[in-house]
């Protein structure tokens, strides 16, 4: 017996070291890979954010004028109500969501490889100024901007004073109920799904979405609540869905390469491990629209594409009142500010 125990014990000390140094590669080179960064990502000019926001001549407003970030429930409600384009026999939408992003990081997407963005302009689409805490700055924000507070408010269309999510790790009531949800019950579309990386979302019992999921689950509604390890995890997932024959009409997706990365160096365009995780989800980002444009019905699918921010970050964090935490950003393949309040 004691042998076998001194056999056990290095076997189990090296295993553990393999899976500290596998664990590491795999988030070195798997989660942040740095293959999209280019000449100039690690000397970006620490200029003022608002004299960068007003060099951002591909918006279609300005900060002073953004629009709430519950914008992106009306933009969502509007297309499934709206009558079907000629040609186009079914509605689709997606949201990629990128956490944590500040809306300056567009500053480099002149130089990008591959950029979402940059992909949906081409195609003729807008991008908008958006806004978290509630109300624009520099009015004192109402709401924090957080993880939890950001998307719910996206979700449910209403702010934290109706859907009484002022943080993370507090569980949302099924009513106000999210798109996720509403959509489907309503009949406006035949299911949803919510893909996603970060364990808050609805993976525990404090989780902001733990009861609408238990609620899903009774009901026996078609919507899907999946979340992986890591982004890439999440990116597969995705993808899977956008290739099955019928895809989910509805999909409400979560990327956190550039909240981690900001939490972990800083949240700003001057720090290279930021601007390597925005490339990153830029780059994911794309082969998302790719695989939906290589549908083989997308020609007769009306889609509507956002992508969008819970909140953007000072330092290692946000939740403030500050505007670099609170001027967001929604890009769209379709107009936005005709459909927004």
């Amino acid at each position: 017996m004691k042998k076998a125990i001194k056999i056990l014990i290095p076997v189990a000390c090296f295993l553990v070291i393999v899976g500290i140094i596998g664990g590491y590669v795999l988030y070195q080179f798997t989660y942040h890979p740095s293959k999209w960064l280019v000449p100039g990502d690690d000397a970006v000019a620490d200029a003022p954010f608002e004299d960068v926001l007003k060099g951002l001549d591909m918006m279609d407003n300005t900060w002073e004028t953004a629009v709430p970030q519950t914008a992106i429930h009306d933009l969502i409600t509007a297309h499934f109500a709206s009558p079907l384009p000629e040609g186009k026999t079914e509605k689709k939408a997606i949201v990629i969501g990128y956490d944590g992003c500040r809306v300056d990081l567009f500053q480099l997407l002149a130089t990008s490889k591959k950029s979402a963005v940059n992909t949906l302009l081409a195609d003729g689409g807008h991008a908008v100024f958006s806004y978290a805490g509630g109300v624009n700055y520099p009015a004192e924000n109402i709401q924090a901007t957080s993880t939890a507070p950001g998307w719910c408010s996206m979700l449910t269309g209403v702010l934290s004073d109706v859907h009484h999510i002022t943080d993370n790790n507090q569980v949302k009531e099924v009513e106000p109920k999210t798109l996720l949800i509403s959509l489907v019950e309503e009949g406006i579309v035949d299911d949803s799904a919510f893909y996603v990386s970060w364990d808050g979302h609805f993976s525990h019992k404090r989780a902001t979405y733990y009861a609408e999921k238990q609620y899903v689950k009774s009901q026996g509604l078609d919507a899907t609540y999946r979340r992986a390890f890591f982004d890439p995890g999440t990116k597969l997932n995705i993808i899977s869905d956008l290739k099955k024959k019928d895809c989910t009409d509805f999909i409400f997706s979560t990327l956190e390469y550039t909240d981690h990365e900001g939490h972990n160096s800083g949240f700003t365009p001057t720090n290279p491990k930021y601007v390597s995780a925005f490339r990153n989800a830029e780059a994911t980002g794309v082969d998302i629209i790719d695989t939906i444009k290589a549908r083989s019905t997308y020609d007769t699918e009306d889609w509507l594409i956002l992508i969008t921010t819970d909140h953007g970050g000072q330092g290692g964090g946000h939740g403030g009142p500050s505007i670099e935490e609170r001027i967001t950003f929604i890009v769209s393949n379709k107009d936005i500010l005709s459909n927004t309040k």
